[in-house]
C-alpha cells in the first residue's frame, strides 16, 4: 500500500480526502475580499435604516481586521470559516430582520449583496494554492494514491476554484455540500467520495483547516486526521486532529 509520510511518521493510504478553503487554497486570497465587500454593504444598508449590527464586525462572522480597518484574517471556529452559504445568509439576514426588515426580504437583500461581493472574486479569481501543494499532489498521483475534495461549498463552485488553481485534474471525487443531505462534521460527505474513490475507511486519510473537517473524518473512521494550520496555533482548535502540519512541504507520498 502506498505510504503518506507526515516527517518521519509514515501513514499506509489509498485516498486523501481535501477540504477546499484553507486546505488547497489560502481562504484569505479567494475569501477575504467577498466577506469585506459584504459586511460593508450590510453596514450601509443597516444605516439607511437608521440601524447597526448588534455585533462587532469582527462577531459578525469571523472576519479579523487589522488596526487600519482591513481584513486580515478570520476565525477557524466561526461561521465564515466553517459555515455554508446558507448559514452565512441566514446570520447577515437576521441582522436586517432585528432593523425591521421582514424575513423574506432580508434574505433576498443579503444574497443580493453576496452576488455584488461575488462580482470581484469572479473577476480576480484569487485561488492561490497552499505552500508546498503542488509537489505533494504530484508525489500522490506518482504513489498512486487517489484523491477527493469534500467541501462546504457547492460542488460547480469547487470545480470552478480548483480549476483556477490549475489542479483540478488530480481528483477523481469531488463532494459539496449539494450532492449530500447533511454537510461537516456529518460523515456523508466523506462516505460518498470514499465509494467514488474506491477506497475504505482504514485506506483513508482526511486534511482539512478546521475542526468540522477532523471529526467529520472521526465519524467517517478515517484511518488518520490531519490539520493544517499555517499559523501554528492548530493544536487551539484542531481537536480532533490526529497530527498537524503547518504547510504541505511536511508531507511526501511514495509507493
Amino acid at each position: 500500500m502506498p505510504v503518506v509520510h507526515i516527517g518521519d511518521h509514515p501513514v499506509p493510504c489509498r485516498g486523501i480526502l481535501f477540504d477546499k478553503d484553507g486546505t488547497l487554497l489560502d481562504f484569505m486570497e479567494l475569501w477575504g475580499g467577498w466577506a469585506e465587500t459584504l459586511t460593508k454593504l450590510l453596514e450601509g444598508h443597516l444605516a439607511v435604516l437608521g440601524a447597526k449590527l448588534p455585533v462587532s464586525a469582527t462577531g459578525l462572522m469571523g472576519l479579523h481586521y487589522d488596526k487600519a480597518g482591513r481584513a486580515a484574517g478570520y476565525d477557524r471556529t466561526g461561521p465564515l470559516a466553517m459555515g455554508t452559504e446558507e448559514e452565512v445568509t441566514a446570520i447577515l439576514a437576521w441582522q436586517l430582520y432585528n432593523a425591521g426588515v421582514p424575513w423574506n426580504e432580508a434574505v433576498v437583500q443579503v444574497r443580493q449583496f453576496s452576488a455584488s461581493a461575488m462580482v470581484e472574486v469572479e473577476k480576480r479569481k484569487s485561488a492561490h494554492p497552499m505552500p508546498g501543494l503542488g509537489g505533494f499532489l504530484d508525489s500522490c498521483r506518482i504513489a498512486g494514491i487517489r484523491l477527493g475534495v469534500v467541501t462546504s461549498d457547492t460542488t460547480p463552485e469547487a470545480l470552478k476554484h480548483l480549476e483556477w488553481l490549475g489542479i483540478l485534474e488530480y481528483f477523481d471525487s469531488v463532494v459539496g455540500r449539494d450532492r449530500v443531505m447533511k454537510g461537516k462534521p456529518d460523515p456523508e460527505m466523506a462516505y460518498l467520495a470514499m465509494r467514488e474513490l474506491g477506497i475504505t475507511p482504514e485506506e483513508c486519510v482526511v486534511i482539512g483547516d478546521s475542526n468540522a473537517d477532523m471529526a467529520m473524518g472521526v465519524r467517517a473512521g478515517a484511518a488518520l486526521r490531519l490539520g493544517i494550520a499555517p499559523d501554528g496555533d492548530g493544536a487551539s482548535y484542531l481537536l480532533d486532529a490526529d497530527k498537524i502540519i503547518t504547510d504541505y512541504t511536511e508531507l511526501k507520498a511514495t509507493p
